[in-house]
């Protein structure tokens, strides 16, 4: 199932985000990016449509998505939550596609671009 929030944002400006674009543009044959969020989630729907433009304009085409509810008691519920310890969301995890190492983690902050964030810890 796909998340509508990760549908790219028609409007967002590639230009601003050169670098980070470049670092995932090199690596885009060579990882798989993992994106836990929720359609009813203010975060996600303000955050993903970038984030889903960036990959397009990267060529990143090994993206995973994952739909999560909330519980009651505030928890995730949804594809491989435990496994990968989901607890906010969106949450976006880039591994390494032979391997499976994780590469790097945005976890719903806001403070700076999905893109860039993950861009900067990839690029360590």
């Amino acid at each position: 199932m796909e998340l509508e929030t990760m549908r790219p944002n028609p409007v967002w400006d590639a230009d601003s985000y050169e670098e980070a674009i470049a670092v995932f543009e090199s690596r885009a044959d060579d990882i798989v990016v993992k994106v836990w969020g929720g359609d009813w989630c203010t975060d996600c729907r303000s955050q993903l449509p970038d984030f889903g433009a960036a990959m397009e304009v990267a060529g990143v085409e090994g993206v995973d998505h994952y739909p999560v509810e909330k519980a009651d008691d505030g928890s995730k519920i949804g594809p491989e939550v435990d496994a990968y310890g989901i607890e906010f969301i969106p949450t976006v995890i880039v591994e390494d596609a032979e391997s499976g190492e994780e590469l790097a983690r945005f976890v719903e902050d806001a403070n700076e671009p999905i893109v860039v964030h993950l861009a900067e810890q990839i690029d360590a």
